[in-house]
């Protein structure tokens, strides 16, 4: 079986994306499944617009050869990719890992709402129901449609997509040895990381941890897959106080690093902490909530530590070896 697969991004570019593509492309060969990828970063140097054709005309003589096109985002190549196999009768699977059009409205276009909140308003900027428009009529034009977790199930399913067309499948991640940053400060660390983006509460956890002379957060922005793994590891917390996830990467790296962690109880999240015995999670929006818990760790390392230990057992059901078999076989039975 051949798969070709459209990715928006590929190393050395960072992201979702990235580890996955390069993930299932060293990976399902040895399933049985040949790998051919189109990358977008090919084309990504050419005028808006251009290269989103450019690029469609790449996807389309691959996808002759192809049995499969499994594109990695509902937009940027989803799009493209949706009309190229479309055009040449093969079967079309999208990865859709949360929703394009409220990130970029919440990035771009003023939208306020949290995710849970948006795909139920009608009432949006003519840019963000274009998007919203594209990824609804990407995923409902595919064959099958990908999910990293339970919650994204119910957010695509709100689009009008059949739950059962629906197919979740965790993420993985895998994690190398990394040394600790010689630049760490001494005291209690609380590390978080991401982008700089609004729903990532980076801006609330500076106020809470400000209110700790002894305290010292690094937000770990910007940097390599390998200085950021670092710092998550010499933490005595990571802290992820977003007001939406999907599934996580950064969270599996930490738990899967044995750092304690504390996590809003949204989206995906839940999926990977449960509260009190591998990690803990706190209400969105609660300040004292989040700075109560973080009291917590500091005068209890050792209870989480212990908990750190229990999510480090509970990760080898995000290992690779699982993903790759549950993708293999998804695919072979397009």
């Amino acid at each position: 079986m051949k798969i070709l697969i459209a990715t928006p991004l590929y190393p050395p570019e960072i992201g979702g994306p990235a580890t996955y593509a390069t993930l299932l492309e060293k990976g399902l060969p040895a399933k049985g499944i040949e790998i051919e990828l189109v990358k977008f970063s090919e084309v990504r140097h050419l005028p808006k617009f251009i290269r989103h054709y450019a690029y469609y005309r790449r996807v389309l003589r691959a996808a002759r050869s192809a049995d499969a096109v499994l594109a990695l985002d509902p937009v940027s190549v989803g799009l493209p990719a949706m009309k190229a196999a479309k055009r040449v009768g093969k079967p079309f699977v999208v990865k859709i890992v949360g929703d394009y059009a409220w990130e970029q409205g919440q990035q771009r276009f003023g939208i306020i709402q949290t995710l849970d909140e948006f795909v139920i308003t009608k009432n949006v900027p003519f840019p963000v129901r274009v998007l919203r428009r594209v990824q609804t009529r990407v995923a409902r034009s595919a064959t099958r449609v990908i999910v990293p977790s339970n919650y994204l199930k119910g957010i695509v399913a709100s689009w009008g997509i059949p739950p059962e067309k629906i197919e979740v499948i965790y993420n993985s991640v895998e994690v190398p040895e990394v040394p600790v940053p010689k630049e760490r400060p001494k005291g209690f660390l609380i590390v978080s990381s991401g982008r700089r983006v609004p729903w990532k509460g980076f801006e609330v956890l500076e106020h809470v941890v400000a209110r700790e002379r002894d305290w010292h957060l690094f937000i770990a922005s910007g940097l390599s897959r390998a200085q950021t793994l670092g710092w998550v590891k010499a933490a005595d917390v990571f802290v992820l106080n977003s007001s939406y996830e999907g599934l996580s990467h950064a969270l599996i790296e930490a738990l899967t690093l044995g750092t304690p962690v504390i996590a809003t109880n949204v989206g995906g999240n839940p999926e990977l902490v449960e509260n009190g015995i591998t990690g803990l999670l706190v209400p969105q929006g609660d300040d004292e909530a989040l700075f109560a818990a973080l009291k917590n760790i500091e005068q209890n390392p050792t209870v989480a530590r212990g908990r750190a230990t229990a999510a480090q057992e509970r990760m080898k059901k995000f290992s690779t070896e699982m993903m790759l078999s549950a993708t293999s076989a998804f695919l072979k039975n397009l």
